[in-house]
């Protein structure tokens, strides 16, 4: 025991725990406006959790996506890593502890909520193929691309459905239901994204996520248009059945993505090679409030 330490029967790890949602909450703050928001849209039982989960996945995706590399490591170095944040993730998840802070605090979401190995080994997987692909350009074919965005987008949506239902009991049809809109809210999220970041994927990572093996035309952007535009539509006829406390958040992050999908589609494709494609923060505020005076007057299911 150190001299500035003492027995609290359970306290200290509390406070261990308390630390560890802090340092989750700092990394959502950090890196995503839009997600920040939507978390405190949630009911408290949710909110903690889904950022949880958000840190979690950050920070593996930045061990793939530039930090890493912006540190001196090479792809062997990088893998390696990777490595050891999936095995530390998965240890801290049977044992409901880990020394760092931001897997802590998942491990302790993952044990309340259900979440298991069968969603964050296929995210990990996508990660990893991340660091395979980095060396030289490769565009995703069909099939690639669609696991890509199952480990990678889909089943972090898997992870937010199973914080919202864990003290729910729905029908099997509605949780089929739910399970397809968490899967193709992820999917549309990442499909827009793949379209908003063509110029940092294809120059900086060399990546063709969308099978632009050259350069994505118009006609072919217009076409992801209506994949992600279908994908929403899915989502959508999903909410009424969440718990009412997290079918604000839902919509508004829902509302953000269709926003900018509106954006993508009237860019042109060249420009999209450009620069990023954005939606202002006062817009961002305005679909938030919308989204919670919808729920608001909403009737329970």
């Amino acid at each position: 025991m150190t001299p500035t330490s003492r027995d609290d029967s359970g306290e200290s790890l509390g406070r261990f725990s308390r630390a560890a949602d802090t340092a989750s909450t700092e990394v959502i703050r950090s890196y995503s406006t839009s997600f920040g928001l939507a978390t405190r849209l949630l009911g408290e039982r949710h909110r903690q959790h889904v950022r949880n989960i958000y840190a979690m996945v950050r920070i593996a995706d930045e061990i793939v996506d530039g930090v890493a590399a912006e540190a001196g490591l090479d792809a062997s170095a990088q893998s390696e890593a990777l490595a050891s944040y999936v095995a530390e993730t998965h240890r801290s998840m049977r044992v409901g502890y880990s020394t760092d802070l931001v897997l802590h605090a998942f491990a302790r979401t993952a044990r309340e909520c259900g979440i298991d190995e069968d969603l964050t080994q296929p995210f990990f997987d996508s990660m990893r193929a991340d660091i395979d692909t980095a060396t030289e350009f490769t565009a995703f074919d069909a099939d690639a691309h669609e696991r890509y965005v199952y480990g990678s987008a889909e089943v972090v949506g898997l992870m937010c459905l199973r914080v919202f239902l864990r003290d729910e009991n729905p029908t099997t049809v509605q949780r089929e239901i739910l399970t397809h809109g968490a899967r193709q809210l992820g999917a549309a999220f990442q499909n827009v994204n793949f379209l908003r970041d063509l110029a940092d994927d294809t120059d900086r990572l060399q990546r063709g996520y969308l099978g632009d093996s050259g350069r994505l035309t118009d006609a072919d952007r217009d076409a992801w248009v209506r994949t992600i535009t279908s994908q929403l539509a899915d989502a959508r006829r999903s909410i009424p059945l969440l718990p009412k406390d997290a079918r604000a958040a839902v919509r508004s992050a829902l509302a953000l993505f269709e926003a900018l999908t509106r954006r993508v589609a009237k860019t042109p494709a060249s420009t999209l090679y450009e620069r990023r494609v954005r939606v202002p923060d006062p817009m961002k505020a305005l679909l938030a409030a919308r989204a919670v005076i919808v729920t608001s007057v909403e009737r329970d299911r």
